[in-house]
């Protein structure tokens, strides 16, 4: 009987044991659900500020889809299309509306893009490129070659491609775009016999070791700019469009040779190479002081890198039938719905943008190429109504066939915001909730920009005319770099930076004028479009000037004007 009781005892305090460990084990087995439940909410929170920091910065509200596990490339073009306009977290901007575009039947040049998340990685491994990503840029690539029909950096039928950065929230001028990767000395040879324009194959070549050794390189712009200056005297040419076939092919061997004297090494001639070395100057772009000082002064947070887009070249550089533009699908400056843009003949995309070349309002086009300007006209009414917002584009004509490059919601003044979002309630294309959200609130001050009596301006001394860039109106002394602007506005002193043109280098100093006043480049150049979008005063494209930064004075009228003197700007007439 005493044995039966012990054995009783001890099967209940076995049963006992394990009723406790199935309880502790629920417990456990609950504490991991709460736990991961509470991962996947902090998770979705984080997402959700982030979202939201992107919204804020952006102005428009941006729908996060989330990346392919593992996928670092996406594809675009009539083959396949990877993205869509919702992934600009993912593929930035630039890439969603790429993807979109061609979605939409619009005439886009196809590539690749490569996700933010893969630009995060390459700055968390310390400048390291991913595991893998080369091998599935090379993937992608196959694709884009059987798409055009061509080789990458091929020695009889070459393709060419470029290389552009694009944020969640545009970001201009964050890296200067490399053109034409894929050509060398071999390439070169057959991009001339393919298309029978010896010319215009060694201007894209002497373009590209430009591009490549100062973007990429670090090498700086001046040392190919004195070089193409001789060139141009020695073949007694005034613009870089006069330089003859020999004058080009010498002018190649000469950059050449300035990027042997300043990296110690020849010009890369393995295409992919090139590529690789650009695709990582764009994620090292992202850390860059300018881009750094871009966010800061913009309040742009919460993003984790940008996007590099790689599309197959179209050239605007073939002659007298091509050409590039950057336009506006309306007036930015003051929301009239009237087309605004510009275009060059026989050029690249960057040089409207640099205003290395004062470009031509696009209303001429008509008289240049009528047909190419009615289907510009059809495409911007279709992207219109397709984004319900003005659009920021650039476009280029190939030997008469027009090409879409981008589009991205324009920059504009604060009176244009809001005659745009009144506008677009009576077009119907928003309601007035949305309009409320179009304007942002540290635009508004932007109403109440400065003017010039018309009185006293009447009597003033005109020095020179330029285009009205961005309106307002400033006085200042004269500042010739962008750090003499920002050390002489630390100190108190009003500085109107004056500059050929604007880079991205500039930002620092272009927010800390009071003004801007460029001798090249036009409404669409990188010193309007900064300067429209934080509402600074801007004249650009003031050809009578010649600026002599070194020296620290420009000369207009026969007299030399130094940082010690005044002037004024007026930006509502130029």
């Amino acid at each position: 009987m005493a044995k039966k009781k012990a054995a009783s005892k001890k099967t209940t305090k076995k049963a006992s044991k394990n009723k406790a460990a199935k309880k502790a084990a629920v417990r456990k087995t609950a504490a991991k659900k709460s736990a991961k439940t509470a991962a996947k909410s902090s998770t979705k929170k984080a997402a959700s500020k982030a979202a939201g920091r992107v919204r804020r910065a952006s102005g428009r509200k941006v729908v996060k889809k989330p990346a392919k596990a593992g996928k670092m490339v996406y594809y675009f073009g009539k083959t396949k299309t990877d993205g869509d306009a919702t992934m600009k977290t993912v593929i930035g901007g630039k890439g969603a509306n790429l993807a979109d575009m061609t979605s939409i039947g619009l005439p886009v040049p196809p590539g690749m893009t490569i996700t933010t998340d893969t630009c995060a990685k390459y700055n968390d491994a310390g400048n390291k490129m991913p595991h893998g990503l080369m091998n599935e840029v090379a993937k992608n690539m196959a694709t884009l070659e059987k798409e055009m029909g061509k080789k990458f950096g091929d020695k009889k039928n070459p393709l060419l491609v470029s290389v552009r950065s694009g944020a969640a929230v545009s970001m201009p001028g964050m890296m200067d775009t490399v053109l034409n990767l894929g050509l060398t000395d071999d390439s070169v040879q057959a991009l001339a016999e393919a298309t029978g324009n010896r010319r215009f194959a060694y201007d894209a070549y002497r373009r590209l070791i430009n591009m490549f050794g100062d973007v990429v390189m670090g090498i700086d712009h001046e040392h190919f700019e004195h070089a193409f200056e001789e060139i141009k005297v020695r073949y007694h040419a005034e613009d870089d469009t006069d330089v003859p076939e020999e004058g080009l092919v010498e002018l190649c061997e000469r950059y050449k040779e300035v990027y042997r004297k300043h990296t110690g090494d020849v010009f890369p001639q393995n295409p992919f190479k090139q590529l690789e070395l650009s695709i990582e100057a764009v994620f090292k772009s992202w850390d860059s002081p300018r881009a750094k000082s871009y966010r800061r002064i913009s309040g742009i947070t919460g993003l984790n890198g940008t996007a590099v887009n790689v599309q197959a070249m179209v050239y605007g550089n073939m002659g007298e039938t091509s050409g590039t533009g950057v336009a506006f699908t309306r007036n930015p400056s003051t929301g009239e719905n009237k087309f605004y843009g510009e275009f060059l003949i026989n050029a690249q995309g960057e040089d409207v943008v640099a205003g290395i070349r004062t470009p031509l309002p696009a209303i001429e086009m008509k008289k240049w190429n009528n047909k190419v300007y009615e289907q510009l006209m059809r495409i911007k009414t279709k992207l219109e109504k397709h984004y319900k917002d003005m659009q920021d584009i650039e476009f280029t004509i190939e030997d008469g066939k027009l090409y879409m490059l981008q589009t991205r919601t324009g920059k504009r003044t604060g009176a244009a915001a809001v005659k745009l979002a009144c506008d677009m309630v009576k077009e119907k294309l928003i309601d007035e909730k949305e309009a409320l959200l179009r304007i942002p609130a540290g635009d508004l001050p932007q109403l109440l920009l400065p003017r010039f009596d018309e009185t006293k301006k009447s009597v003033a001394r005109v020095l020179s005319r330029g285009l009205p860039a961005s309106p307002g109106a400033s006085v200042g002394k004269p500042a010739f770099t962008a750090d003499e602007a920002v050390e002489r506005a630390h100190a108190g002193e009003d500085v109107i930076l004056v500059r050929k043109e604007t880079s991205p280098e500039d930002v620092d100093g272009m927010h800390s004028a009071v003004g801007i006043l460029t001798s090249t480049g036009g409404m669409t150049s990188h010193a309007a479009v900064v300067a429209r979008g934080w509402g600074k005063c801007c004249v650009a494209g003031a050809g009578d000037i010649q600026i002599d930064a070194k020296a620290g004075m420009f000369t207009v009228g026969g007299r030399s004007y130094t940082g010690s003197e005044c002037i004024w700007s007026d930006a509502l007439t130029g």
